[in-house]
């Protein structure tokens, strides 16, 4: 396979894969000696009926897409080995036209995490912090809010995030809007309509919303690292053991990796609201 990388000024990669065509025909007849073994015709045994007879039966265009089936993983995993990239997210994959006889080829957008510079983090998260810590007689302190956190957060640091990133969030806030749309019995158009919006609007809203969240997402994970902040065990262990259902308690032994990145944030936040 013949690969090449292109990277964009936001951090997107593009990488170009081309696959020979002899590969292409090598694979093919593989798929094609798998649908021979398992066919079963009229009149013949599972496995014995004429190749010919198997082939004339076969949809090209299926045949196309079980050959892409194997072949984009490999061809994506070696572009990835070959120019040493570490993606955060799936790749966004298009393919070209696909002939018989010819190589063909396909591109695969995704992003490495991006660079984080924090700056004078501390201090700016510090001036929003003192305010909670002045004691009146009398009165409470105000605690400092998340809001207020990542406000100073974001205006301390440097980060630029790949478009990619932030249309695949998009894209799932949209598709998580839409499923609980239609859990109300409702159109787009008529939850749109009751809310004032449209699309265009709807996703200029959702944007935003993915570009900050992303930002802390990776300003947090940045933070941590700075910090040594690090989650044991046993706070896994812990936050397992509150769990209500058996159902949540299996979720969450499932997803230890997620609740752990869930713990560590917290604790992150935790670490920021007493600067």
């Amino acid at each position: 396979m013949i690969t090449a990388i292109k990277r964009d000024e936001d951090g997107t990669i593009q990488l170009t894969v081309n696959l020979p065509w002899e590969l292409i025909k090598k694979t093919k007849e593989e798929i094609i000696e798998e649908h021979i073994a398992e066919a079963q015709l009229p009149g013949f045994r599972k496995g014995k009926a004429p190749r010919k007879l198997i082939e004339e039966n076969l949809d090209q265009d299926h045949l196309r897409e079980d050959v892409l089936k194997k072949l984009l993983p490999q061809g994506y995993v070696e572009a990835l080995k070959e120019h040493k990239i570490n993606p955060v997210l799936s790749p966004k994959v298009h393919v070209d036209k696909l002939e018989d006889g010819k190589d063909w080829a396909f591109t695969a957008l995704t992003a490495e995490a991006p660079q984080v510079t924090l700056g004078k983090y501390k201090e700016a998260v510090g001036k929003v912090t003192a305010k909670s810590k002045i004691i009146v007689p009398g009165k409470e302190p105000a605690p400092v809010s998340f809001e207020d956190i990542s406000k100073a957060l974001l205006e301390s640091i440097n980060i630029k995030i790949p478009k990619i990133i932030i249309e695949q969030e998009v894209e799932r806030l949209l598709s998580q809007t839409l499923d609980e749309v239609k859990r109300l019995g409702l159109t787009l158009d008529q939850y749109l309509a009751s809310t004032g919006r449209d699309i265009e609007q709807l996703k200029a809203e959702y944007q935003k919303k993915a570009e900050t969240d992303i930002k802390l997402e990776f300003v947090l994970q940045k933070i941590a690292e700075t910090e040594g902040i690090k989650v044991e065990d046993k706070e896994v262990e812990e936050a397992i053991a509150q769990a209500k259902t058996d159902a949540e308690r299996q979720n969450l032994i499932n997803n230890r990796y997620l609740l752990a990145g869930i713990i560590r944030q917290q604790k992150t936040l935790d670490f920021l609201r007493a600067l």
